[in-house]
């Protein structure tokens, strides 16, 4: 029986989506040139996994001559908030607080930290966003 898809990037999915968002737009040689190296991924390997991400939603395509051009559908923040939901969801029970407590109960967040995102989250009540703009949730 196939496995069921992520609603999530694998790692793999990750790396292309990189691309396809640093460029704007990609075909899959300018995907495999851009990922060229000894762990680089195959023509087939590229195209497939594109084809993945469009099922999945992360890109659209259009045409140009013979080839696809992939456009992401999903932009960085969008896709990092999907990820971080399904974790929540998965690991957490939903629960935010569970998975903030966890970070600070692990040690990944010092005072320090904690005092930033403190006068980050305030900023973000009075409507101005680390930008200077609003939040963006």
């Amino acid at each position: 029986m196939p496995r069921r898809p992520t609603p999530t990037l694998t790692e793999a999915e990750q790396r292309l989506m990189e691309v396809v968002w640093a460029r704007g737009s990609a075909t899959v040689q300018d995907v495999v040139d851009a990922l060229s190296g000894p762990d680089a991924p195959v023509y087939n390997t590229v195209l497939t996994t594109l084809r993945i991400l469009e099922r999945k939603g992360y890109l659209r395509h259009t045409q140009r001559g013979r080839a696809f051009v992939y456009h992401p559908r999903v932009d960085r923040a969008q896709a990092r908030r999907r990820a971080l939901s399904d974790l929540v969801r998965r690991f957490f029970g939903g629960s935010n607080r569970e998975l903030a407590l966890e970070l600070f109960e692990e040690g990944d967040v010092d005072l320090a930290e904690l005092e930033e995102l403190r006068a980050e989250l305030d900023r973000d009540e009075d409507g101005g966003g680390p930008d200077g703009e609003g939040a963006d949730r």
